[in-house]
């Protein structure tokens, strides 16, 4: 519980052991005891006490450490609230901590990250967001914006003293600096989109070529079935790994044919139209097959996307090789394997980590955007450092370019939090599961 009332409720359902008032018990402290209902024993707990400002929220908050058991626990819960207590909102503690000055909206964005990672790349990208490093680059740069909006405040204010062209010069200087570390920000969130989001890998191909059994193979398990039967894939199967900590969400898509039977018929469209949305498109082919129609409509539908080819079953006399010009001409990726002997998946994974740069992303040292929220806010800041830059190269007025600058900070402030509308909050903290 949270609030200027979670004591008057607690002191209502809770009885320590060693009876102590509230206001002689000192945050950061745990008191054992038991939850009553009428005189009635409903549990032995453990209530841990946050008093404010020292506390998650920076409100007084206790929590009720139960044995545990959805009985129980329901009961507890019904209690409180019987006693004046609230349910929460999805999100409220954290939204709470934000409203109260505790974290801006960065860092409140940052625990769901934290929460829902699949790698360990992006828990660590989570956690340096929830320990305030990008909010610390976006202060530098409203720092280094606002000590010249005071010479530009003065140029407006006093232009009597002609200081404008010294303040001309340097506003320009700074627009460059902070377009810089604004585009580095922005570009970073094509490495942090992959951290957190993982890399879209469609498998694609005819029945029968491997795809299942690759699947299988990275895996090491037997996730899809395996026949010797044509059109035994007919939907969708996902499954994620990880490639050097980043996660891989991992599609085995029908095998792409004509047919008749109408359930097939639906499983080969949705593997269409997820080859149009895949950030890496696996393609197998069968090495020990001559290439045939089928085929040659998979390497067009792979043209100009992200793609690895793929020649399986290499322990079989093969009937294809990697220096085939149509092969090389859909994909400058091509590498031979054995899914069936777990033989080639190491070159899998050297040619994915080679393709999207993973070995060059560098958490230690970078700050990454993985919000599209946030880039958007910081592509907006970009596009008003142009403006501001305009304005001076055609010699305007400098209350002009100070109006492109204070947008700069505006749209700054939103990434922070500073300046947001109520409905961009509540949307923020919707994407929250209750209790956080």
């Amino acid at each position: 519980m949270s609030g200027k009332d979670c004591f008057k409720i607690l002191d209502k359902i809770f009885i320590p052991k060693n009876k102590q008032k509230i206001s002689e018990i000192k945050g950061y402290t745990i008191k054992y005891g038991n939850i009553i209902e009428n005189d009635e024993v409903i549990d032995e707990v453990l209530v841990s006490y946050f008093k404010s400002p020292k506390s998650y929220t920076t409100e007084d908050m206790c929590e009720i450490n139960s044995h545990g058991g959805n009985i129980i626990m329901k009961r507890i819960l019904e209690i409180c609230l019987k006693n004046g207590a609230t349910l929460a909102e999805p999100g409220e503690f954290t939204k709470r901590a934000f409203l109260n000055g505790r974290i801006d909206l960065l860092q409140a964005e940052s625990v769901i990250d934290v929460i829902n990672a699949k790698s360990e790349k992006e828990a660590k990208t989570a956690i340096k967001q929830l320990e305030g490093e990008l909010s610390k680059k976006i202060s530098e740069i409203k720092n280094e914006i606002m000590n010249v909006m005071v010479n530009i405040e003065v140029s407006i204010d006093y232009p009597e003293y002609d200081i404008e062209d010294v303040t001309n010069n340097e506003v320009f200087s700074m627009l460059n600096s902070i377009e810089k570390k604004l585009e580095k920000l922005s570009k970073s969130f094509d490495s942090g989109k992959i951290i957190k989001e993982g890399i879209k890998t469609a498998i694609i191909g005819k029945p029968n070529v491997g795809k299942s059994s690759l699947l299988n193979a990275i895996l090491k398990e037997d996730r899809a079935i395996v026949t010797e039967y044509e059109g035994t894939t007919r939907d969708i199967i996902e499954e994620f790994i990880t490639v050097e900590g980043i996660p891989l969400k991992l599609m085995d898509t029908a095998g792409i044919r004509q047919t008749k039977d109408e359930v097939e018929k639906i499983g080969i469209k949705k593997s269409r139209e997820i080859v149009d949305t895949a950030d890496l498109i696996i393609a197998i082919f069968d090495s020990s097959k001559e290439i045939e129609k089928e085929d040659l409509e998979i390497l067009d539908l792979i043209k100009e996307k992200n793609s690895i080819i793929i020649l399986n079953k290499t322990d079989l006399k093969a009937k294809i090789n990697e220096n085939d010009k149509r092969l090389k001409e859909a994909s400058k990726y091509i590498i031979k394997i054995s899914a069936l002997n777990k033989i080639g998946i190491d070159s899998l994974y050297e040619k994915i980590s080679e393709m999207f740069n993973l070995n060059k992303i560098n958490l230690d040292n970078d700050v990454l955007i993985t919000n599209i929220r946030q880039k958007d806010f910081i592509n907006k800041a970009i596009d008003n450092v142009k403006k501001a830059k305009e304005t001076l190269e055609q010699k305007m007025s400098i209350d002009i370019t100070a109006i492109f600058i204070k947008e700069i900070l505006e749209e700054l402030g939103k990434i922070t939090g500073e300046f947001v509308s109520e409905d961009i909050i509540n949307e923020i903290f919707a994407k929250f599961c209750l209790g956080k």
